[in-house]
């Protein structure tokens, strides 16, 4: 019957008439036509794809969604091209209809997923984790992304409870180990976090920044000098690494070996100027260094200089707030007299 309504139609238009149909010149909604036209659409942008002609690539794609909607493949290309593009929104707009069209389509899922992962719609970026998570329980990165969104979320326990699940799913990657490491930390449980980043350096020894966590939460149980010796290799497998330089020149004033915190909280301003955790830190090693010796006037006013550089760089400081009102010099101060007598 299809072949006779052709028919029919051939003798109202003729061949001309006919070869325009197919061609693209006639009525679009012609979906017998229209479907082909959209799988051939794809498979040029496949094509065009594949030899990394982007553009090209995306006007097909579309041209195939506007022919037949219902193209799950169409959906799912477009948007792995606006993902490649950095357009997160319409990355997710194209998901999420491939997601619709085929919700059992695993890729597809966890592509949504990642999308709203960007856009930093957390809730969004959950839900369809989860999906994913149904869709292949097993998968480690979805688990673990999964955790990453309720980590960032807020929802700590429920991001401990899923990076433990995708341990048990694969135990030799330390990523989900290190999460669990910084959950426990922001949690006081110190212990436990050093034993997470521990299992996560177990597997692999060369993260520096995973290094310099473990030092921190250290730190915070005053064992500087296991700190220091995880600070130093972060610096040694990173020395561009300007926290690694901050953290030692802090645990190394802790120790009160100001000479050596001065180097290093110097050396993460060379790395990183606008650091202002290490110029205040520096004045903080000065005036400690004056206090110490109170005739060494040029260490207050080098630490009050560093404060007023921190401060520049982050205002959001009230602790150096304070400390620069209590130790700047004023003019009524008889140490504005000294050094004015020193710099006659």
């Amino acid at each position: 019957m299809y072949q006779f309504a052709i028919l029919n139609k051939w003798k109202t238009w003729g061949v001309a008439g006919l070869i325009a149909l197919v061609a693209g010149c006639a009525d679009r909604r012609y979906e017998p036509f229209a479907e082909i036209r959209a799988g051939l659409a794809v498979q040029e942008g496949s094509r065009r794809l594949a030899d990394a002609d982007i553009e090209a690539a995306l006007k097909e794609f579309q041209n195939a969604v506007e022919l037949n909607p219902r193209l799950t493949e169409a959906h799912a290309k477009l948007g792995s091209i606006w993902e490649f593009k950095g357009d997160y929104e319409a990355a997710a707009k194209a998901f999420a209809e491939a997601v619709k069209l085929d919700p059992f389509n695993f890729p597809n899922a966890v592509s949504l997923a990642r999308a709203y992962q960007k856009l930093s719609r957390l809730p969004d970026a959950v839900r369809a984790y989860l999906h994913a998570c149904e869709l292949k329980p097993d998968d480690y990165r979805a688990r673990l992304d999964l955790g990453v969104c309720y980590h960032r979320a807020g929802e700590l326990n429920e991001a401990l409870a899923t990076y433990r699940k995708a341990v048990e799913i694969d135990s030799t990657q330390p990523a989900a180990f290190v999460n669990m490491g910084a959950i426990h930390d922001s949690q006081g449980r110190y212990f436990e976090a050093i034993h997470a980043y521990n299992e996560a350096l177990e597997r692999d020894p060369n993260q520096p920044l995973v290094l310099v966590n473990l030092a921190t939460t250290l730190m915070k149980q005053d064992r500087f000098a296991h700190a220091r010796k995880a600070l130093e290799r972060a610096a040694e497998l990173d020395p561009k690494m300007a926290l690694a330089h901050e953290r030692l020149g802090y645990g190394l004033f802790r120790e009160r070996s100001y000479e050596s915190a001065l180097e290093h909280y110097r050396r993460a301003i060379d790395l990183e100027p606008a650091m202002a955790e290490a110029h205040a830190g520096l004045g903080v090693v000065y005036m400690a260094m004056h206090l110490q010796q109170p005739d060494k006037t040029e260490w207050r006013r080098q630490a009050v200089d560093c404060w007023y550089r921190s401060l520049e760089i982050n205002p959001d400081q009230p602790k150096i707030r304070n400390l620069v009102e209590k130790y700047r010099i004023k003019r009524d101060d008889p140490m504005a007299v000294m050094l004015d007598a020193e710099n006659r």
